[in-house]
């Protein structure tokens, strides 16, 4: 049965990764989305402050959402989410680094907006294999509530 509203309780936590980070797949995304040096070349990316081929942020964002999905939301009646309130990027991703981390509920509410949708805030953390926090996030994600699922299945 899928995860709604109601399974959301605050101090509940969803596990997710592990995946694996590798150096084509970054090249692949800068190539596509964030063409600069430090991501698109070794060289280039241990000359950098990054200390070698990096992730662009934007792709370490981008597993984030995948591990989300496979983590919780895939078996949830998630109904999307309003934005993001925080997203930071700590450490580099480097080629060959392997992501895991957990996402925990803060708090939860009804929506007064929209019957049968309720709300929860997440905080989101991502680790390397090395247990150094490279992602943090917080946002919003609205689920449908149970009595909602069941008359509408």
């Amino acid at each position: 049965m899928k995860l709604v509203f109601e399974d959301f309780e605050p101090g509940r936590s969803f596990a997710l990764g592990p995946v694996a980070v590798t150096a084509q797949e970054i090249i692949e995304f800068a190539t596509e989305f964030d063409p600069q040096p430090m991501h698109m070349d070794e060289m280039a990316g241990r000359a950098s402050i990054l200390g070698g081929l990096a992730a662009s942020g934007w792709h370490t964002s981008a597993l984030f959402m995948r591990m989300m999905a496979y983590g919780f939301l895939l078996n949830s009646h998630s109904q999307g989410a309003p934005g993001i309130d925080v997203m930071e990027w700590k450490k580099p991703v480097l080629a060959g680094d392997t992501l895991s981390g957990r996402s925990t509920v803060l708090e939860s509410r009804a929506m007064r907006s929209r019957p049968g949708i309720g709300i929860a805030r997440f905080k989101h953390e991502v680790h390397n294999q090395h247990g150094h926090l490279v992602c943090y996030c917080e946002n919003w994600i609205m689920f449908s509530m149970r009595d909602t699922v069941e008359i509408n299945p």
